[in-house]
């Protein structure tokens, strides 16, 4: 049975992919920031159609068969090796540390601007594609409709909190995909963080957003005002979870290890 790396192996294989990925020219970045955007949009749809087959009969249990849908966009995106913001806080972050170098604060900056930018537009993009009528089933629109609802009438200390948990959530699965060696583990550990992520649900502003935007299209009591405000909330706890919980804890305890 293969040997778990230590902290210290996989701090190093995180230093190389974060490598790879502050390196990638702004072309690269947008063509895969594109793809993650339009990627995750699959399993939000596929969360809605689930959720609007399944609520009707069986209650609250259609939210478990949504999530455990849902989670097969994050596989996508894992093995697809695309660009989602948060995903990529910690192996750049590493890069960084490793480097000693503030001057890499610049390609951080870009990579993640550009990368929750891009996602967005990405995203949005394919939910009007989803939007029209005739694409989804009967029943979906109304159950994206109440998610969209649900999101944005929770207190803004709330949506707060849920996305430095989500934000939490989805960085540690960078530091987990470091620490597997097959593509068999990583679509393990993708479709359980995806499956922990739905089943809160807890924010992650690609996905929350995405979300909303599907309560506008679908002509849920939703204004751009609440979706801005959503994205700056969820942007926010996101990088108070991935970076100041995840990523600066592993990272302190690699340096606490070498010390």
């Amino acid at each position: 049975m293969p040997i778990a790396p230590d902290p210290a192996e996989i701090f190093d294989r995180a230093v190389t992919e974060g490598e790879r990925r502050l390196d990638q020219s702004l072309l690269e970045l947008t063509a895969t920031s594109f793809i993650a955007g339009f990627t995750i949009v699959f399993g939000i749809a596929a969360l809605g159609v689930v959720d609007g087959l399944v609520e009707p009969r069986f209650g609250d249990v259609a939210h478990i068969a949504g999530s455990l849908t849902f989670a097969v966009g994050v596989v996508f995106l894992v093995v697809g090796r695309s660009e989602l913001f948060n995903e990529n806080f910690f192996d750049p972050a590493a890069k960084a540390v490793d480097q000693n170098g503030s001057w890499l604060l610049g390609s951080l900056l870009r990579l993640w601007i550009v990368t929750l930018a891009v996602n967005l537009v990405g995203g949005f993009l394919f939910a009007f594609v989803f939007a029209v009528d005739g694409v989804l089933p009967s029943g979906t629109a109304h159950a994206l409709s109440r998610t969209a609802e649900a999101i944005i009438h929770r207190p803004m200390r709330g949506m707060f909190a849920s996305a430095i948990i989500g934000g939490a959530l989805v960085s540690l699965l960078s530091f987990l995909l470091q620490g597997v060696n097959s593509v068999r583990s990583r679509i393990t550990m993708a479709y359980i963080v995806g499956f922990l992520l739905a089943l809160g649900p807890f924010d992650h502003v690609i996905v929350t957003a995405i979300h909303v935007f599907f309560g506008l299209l679908f002509d849920a009591q939703i204004g751009y005002g609440a979706l801005a405000e959503t994205i700056v909330i969820t942007t926010a706890g996101n990088f108070v979870g991935g970076i100041g919980l995840v990523t600066f804890t592993h990272v302190a305890q690699v340096v606490g290890a070498e010390e």
